[in-house]
């Protein structure tokens, strides 16, 4: 490095790793897609460590294309390659297979919102609203959602028993709101056999909750309740458990405040309410899962935003709730929980 400055200096410059890897990031998520878009996984899984000319013809893609896709899929961790035999590894067996244990090939396309929308994100940012905000058409965009979405959740509401236990609830009322296709009901449910639910959301993504109910069996304790969760009818302390599962980020500060409390209105004394989100830290910068989620709400929700735990709390306590706790069930996935306090008699009446 050449002395440079007066007097002069000697420095090692920052390392353009960042910049790389945000350049990158493009790529590595189209990469990914079209590998499942291909069903490369699937094939993999049926045939076995084989060379990309097998591949390809079964696939019916061309050999050299495909050879350059895989070597990026291995590039991202997502495959194995030795001696030239392409190979699923043990992360594209549990997330990428359309059967693994906890596959997420069904999120990865919709995850990030309409992908139109983070080529204005400039745009955004100057008139302070997406070009084409998802709540123009809400089930269009949230029926594909809760289906990607719907192992991730599920799997978080089942492992969260261990440390909220639901399941100590004797026959548990349970409220949810926004359910999409209602993992935490069925999850409850399943540790309830004389539980019940309530279940709302828009009438096309109610049509998931009702298949993914019948699937696990517990159909038959479930009341739906298409519509808006801010309009719809709620018998007021009837529920042990309300549920509000990544729904307040999308309805901004007012509109998540207003939700704690309509779960707060719901609950029995002692229910519980569990805030399934993710969340930020208060200087917005030790959980970038959560922050860059916030990206994605901004690019393309009218009133969207991740929140800080800090928020939250100050929303659940204003709203009356007690006895505040964060678990963090599965990775990425953090719920709070909170109980409405108990009706404790008078004795000084």
């Amino acid at each position: 490095m050449a002395h440079a400055g007066r007097p002069w200096t000697d420095y090692k410059p920052p390392a353009a790793a960042p910049v790389w890897a945000a350049i990158e990031g493009f790529g590595r998520y189209h990469v990914l897609c079209a590998a499942l878009e291909l069903d490369v996984f699937d094939t993999l899984g049926e045939l076995g460590p084989s060379a990309a000319d097998r591949v390809a013809e079964r696939l019916s893609v061309s050999a050299p294309h495909l050879r350059t896709l895989l070597d990026s899929v291995v590039a991202l961790g997502l495959l194995d390659q030795n001696n030239g035999l392409y190979e699923l590894n043990d992360t594209a067996r549990r997330y990428l297979l359309s059967d693994g244990p906890a596959c997420m090939a069904g999120l990865v396309g919709v995850a990030p919102g309409p992908l139109e929308n983070w080529s204005r994100l400039a745009d955004t940012v100057r008139n302070g609203r997406p070009a084409r905000p998802i709540e123009a058409d809400p089930e269009a965009f949230y029926v594909p959602l809760v289906e990607g979405t719907f192992t991730t959740m599920w799997r978080c509401a089942t492992r969260a028993d261990s440390r909220i236990r639901y399941s100590s609830i004797p026959a548990a009322r349970v409220l949810d709101l926004g359910a999409g296709g209602a993992p935490w009901s069925i999850a409850v449910l399943a540790a309830c056999p004389s539980g019940s639910a309530v279940i709302n959301d828009y009438a096309g993504v109610l049509e998931v909750a009702k298949r993914k109910t019948a699937e696990f069996a517990v159909a038959d304790r479930c009341e739906w309740r298409p519509g808006n969760y801010f309009e719809i009818e709620i018998e007021p302390q009837s529920f042990d458990l309300v549920i509000l599962g990544h729904i307040c980020r999308a309805e901004g500060a007012t509109g998540a405040a207003r939700l704690i409390r309509r779960a707060h209105d719901a609950l029995r004394p002692g229910g519980r309410v569990i805030v399934a989100d993710y969340f930020c830290d208060p200087e917005h910068k030790l959980n970038p899962h959560a922050v860059l989620m916030g990206a994605t709400m901004m690019a393309s929700t009218v009133k969207g935003s991740t929140f800080t735990t800090d928020e939250f709390g100050a929303w659940l306590r204003d709203a009356g709730f007690v006895d505040l706790r964060l678990v963090e069930p599965i990775g990425f996935q953090q719920c709070i929980v909170a109980s409405r306090p108990e009706n404790r008699p008078n004795v000084d009446a």
